[in-house]
Order: structure tokens, then C-alpha cells, then sequence
């Protein structure tokens, strides 16, 4: 599902990944952990496509994305890729529906269908008698819910989660831990998780650390 090959990324004279090769199976979670610096969301912001290495490849299901134009890679993003962070980025002004459906509606749904697959991942997440809400109106775990939701609106190949569980206290971080295995359970998902959590990282099919610009497992 995800294949990087010897990605190399600096900013100025800081060499950050310094020639990074990661596998990554369908339906499969797995952990990136390393110290503060190491270069984890670089990496992530580089497979998810929002970065472009210096050098090096980043196939996702089969596709080489360096060989799309910016209009392609962005259909591409919207349709195949999933994005959670640790600070959730819910628009205030909209509901949790309406935050959910966007995606959809970048993607060319209908208000009908988005808000049919909005409702059934609501449901899913135990959220659906909060989807008139919006995020301000909700709490720190279930705000972190929706954006998850949000995420998966196009059914995408892969979903990558930055720090998701950075910003919540340990009964929502366990819930949100937990939802990331009954979703792949139920729906067949694929994760990479740059995480500081232990619990979580211990919990994935695989782990993985950086270290000095490199990763081992």
C-alpha cells in the first residue's frame, strides 16, 4: 500500500532524512516513533504526499506520486489519502455533518450521498445523536472522532495520523487507539501513525523509530 524508497529531505543545511525505505501492507497499522526532531512528520507530510522528498520515490496503491501534476496530485490526495493531527483542524463554524461531508463534497458528491456516508460513520464512531454539534460544543476525544471520520469520507487507501492522540487525556486517547483497530477490522484500513505514545506504538503490527535520519524497525 505504501512503498518509500531512500527519501532524502533538508531544510537549509539541516538533513533531516538521509535515505529513508518503508513498507507498508494493505490493512496493515503501523508506528513511527523517534525523538522530537528526528524528522516523523516529515517523513509522514512526505508519504502523505503534502511534502516532496529532495530525492527518492513514494509509491501509494501502485501509484509513483512524484509523476503527477499538482491537479492530479490533488485529486489523487482527496480520493486515496486520509489525514488525522493532533490538533484536529475542524472548521468551527460547521457541524460535525457538515466537517465530515466536506471531503465529499471536494470529491464531487452529492449532499445526499456525502451526508449518507457522514451519518453511517458517525454512527460507526458512536457520534451520530451529536451531528448537529458543532466542534465547540463537543469535547476534546469527539471533536478528535469526527476529524477521524473525516478522514475516511472517501473510503481512502491509507490513512496517515500525526500525533492523533497528542492532545488528549488518557480514557479518549485509549477510545481513539481502539477505533483505529475496529476500523481497520471493519472497513479494511491501512494506517501509519507517528506517535509519542507508547501504548499505541506497542499496540501496531509493526513499529518503527528514527534515528539520525534513518529508520529501523
Amino acid at each position: 500500500m505504501v512503498l518509500a524508497e531512500n527519501i532524502h529531505k533538508s531544510y537549509g543545511q539541516v538533513e533531516v532524512l538521509k535515505g529513508v525505505d518503508l513498507q507498508v501492507n494493505e490493512q496493515e497499522i503501523v508506528s513511527i516513533a523517534g525523538a522530537s526532531g528526528a524528522g516523523k512528520s516529515t517523513l509522514l507530510q512526505i508519504l502523505g504526499t503534502i511534502e516532496k522528498p529532495d530525492k527518492g520515490n513514494v509509491l501509494l496503491d501502485g501509484v509513483n506520486v512524484s509523476t503527477l501534476n499538482d491537479k492530479a496530485l490533488s485529486k489523487f490526495r482527496n480520493e486515496k489519502i486520509g489525514f488525522v493531527f493532533q490538533f484536529h483542524h475542524l472548521l468551527p463554524e460547521f457541524t460535525a455533518l457538515e466537517n465530515i461531508c466536506i471531503p465529499g463534497f471536494i470529491a464531487g458528491k452529492s449532499r445526499k450521498e456525502a451526508e449518507k456516508r457522514a451519518y453511517a460513520l458517525l454512527d460507526f464512531i458512536g457520534l451520530k445523536e451529536r451531528a448537529a454539534h458543532k466542534p465547540a460544543e463537543l469535547s476534546g476525544g469527539e471533536q478528535q472522532r469526527v476529524a477521524v471520520a473525516r478522514a475516511l469520507m472517501n473510503n481512502p487507501s491509507v490513512v496517515f495520523a500525526d500525533e492523533p492522540s497528542g492532545n488528549l487525556d488518557s480514557k479518549a486517547s485509549e477510545a481513539l487507539h481502539e477505533l483505529f483497530f475496529d476500523l481497520r477490522k471493519n472497513f479494511g484500513q491501512t494506517f501509519v501513525i507517528v506517535t509519542h505514545n507508547k501504548e499505541l506504538a506497542a499496540k501496531a503490527d509493526r513499529q518503527f523509530f528514527i534515528r539520525d535520519g534513518m529508520i529501523t524497525k
